[in-house]
């Protein structure tokens, strides 16, 4: 046993390089080391044919010679006793103890493994579980995170180091959202609705759905992370659900109308739209209008024909980057796509929607990260995409990289403050 201890003090006096330990600081604990003692405990002899054994009556105990041992080693090595505890199993009494006087405890270890007192001394030493809890080993304590393949994706782990959204606006329009979703909770500022009346079953899975993927909370030990959750969503209803358990709604014109003209009067300045139809005049000037006065649009695409909203020139569309989009389109994963479900729940979604509301929050990114306020022409430019580029369709087109987009943006800032700089010279 002794060898085995002189072995791997010597192991440890190597591993230190033989350099010697500055005192610890004051109010910092001390360090601490495990040392044991042979522990054969007196016994009075028993009656004639009784077993000799020292483990009877009372249990093991430990013997007067170890607990002397102890106190005379404590005593010539500066050593305070923490804790102490025989161990039957080995014979030994073991003690922790505190170096008092400053001394490494490689030295200290090294006296010890020669003291002929000592059984064993080794440093107390620390260990953990192996086990993944989610926290220490992932960015997120969201539980359902590693679920959320899209985020991997778009890397927005890495991007959210940076921004998170904060600051930015988003005007969504669509049907109703869950504001009371516990994955929702401070980011909704206000809800208007434009329809008549809700009809059986409600009408929040879509609006909800979108709501989430742009700006679930995260780190809050529910659900899942939005894309940008430092983001603040302003919610103009105008759609309405087709069937309780379905996605599908419906709006007009009208309600269109009425949330597009609401929405630009709030003065966010970016407007989400996961919906589709034909072109539409008054909804179109709308837009137009909207665009003049630098609000962001995006746009969900539907197919490879252009109609509302996608179609408008300046509006950025979105589609899945598992299928083929339209010249000019971005890209974002559509397909079974983890996000909100009203009632607390969650569910997988797939869409252009989804992507719409992806790069709506993608954007939200780069909005909350820039110095100045960005047009939808930069915005393309920045997530590589050129607006008067007139691109071919694209079978499987790549993601857009908003860590890519964010190191563009930064390099145009530099440009720019350094410009400044050097028009202020004399």
């Amino acid at each position: 046993m002794r060898a085995f201890a002189r072995a791997a003090v010597a192991s440890l006096a190597i591993l230190a390089g033989g350099a010697l330990a500055a005192p610890p600081p004051a109010g910092a604990p001390l360090p601490r080391i495990v040392v044991a003692f042979a522990n054969q405990p007196y016994t009075v002899p028993g009656a004639a044919g009784t077993t000799g054994s020292h483990y009877g009556g009372g249990g093991y105990r430990v013997a007067q010679s170890a607990q002397q041992q102890a106190h005379s080693v404590a005593a010539a090595y500066s050593l305070r006793e923490v804790a102490s505890w025989p161990i039957r199993a080995l014979s030994m009494h073991c003690v922790v103890f505190e170096i008092t006087n400053g001394r490494p405890v490689t030295e200290v270890l090294a006296t010890l493994s020669r003291d002929a007192r000592v059984v064993l001394a080794q440093p107390l030493q620390e260990f953990h579980t192996l086990t993944d809890s989610g926290t220490a080993a992932g960015p997120y304590n969201d539980p359902l995170y590693d679920l959320q393949t899209n985020l991997v994706v778009l890397g927005i782990a890495r991007a959210q180091q940076r921004t998170q959204g904060g600051g930015v606006r988003i005007a969504l329009i669509d049907t109703g959202v869950d504001a009371s979703h516990p994955d929702l909770h401070g980011r909704i500022l206000r809800t208007r609705s434009f329809i008549a009346a809700r009809p059986p079953g409600g009408s929040l899975r879509h609006g909800t759905a979108m709501a989430g993927l742009m700006a679930a909370v995260a780190n809050n030990h529910i659900g899942i992370v939005g894309i940008a959750p430092l983001a603040r969503l302003e919610v103009f209803e105008a759609c309405w659900q087709l069937a309780p358990d379905s996605d599908a709604a419906a709006c007009n014109t009208f309600t269109l109308a009425q949330a597009l003209a609401a929405a630009l009067a709030s003065g966010a300045p970016l407007v989400n739209l996961s919906i589709a139809g034909p072109a539409d005049p008054l909804l179109s000037a709308l837009v137009e209008h909207g665009l003049k006065r630098g609000v962001i649009f995006v746009g969900a695409v539907a197919g490879s024909v252009g109609g509302f909203p996608t179609a408008i020139p300046g509006v950025l569309s979105a589609g899945g980057s598992e299928h083929p989009l339209p010249p000019g389109a971005l890209a974002a994963p559509s397909e079974h796509v983890l996000t909100l479900r009203p009632a607390g729940q969650y569910d997988f979604e797939s869409g252009s929607s989804v992507a719409a509301a992806e790069l709506t929050g993608v954007i939200a990114l780069l909005m909350s990260a820039s110095s100045a306020r960005l047009s939808s022409a930069t915005i393309a430019s920045l997530l590589g995409e050129h607006a008067s580029a007139v691109p071919t369709a694209a079978a499987d087109p790549a993601p857009v990289d908003v860590n890519a987009a964010l190191a563009r943006l930064d390099a145009a800032q530099h440009r720019v403050a350094a410009t400044a700089s050097a028009g202020a010279l004399p």
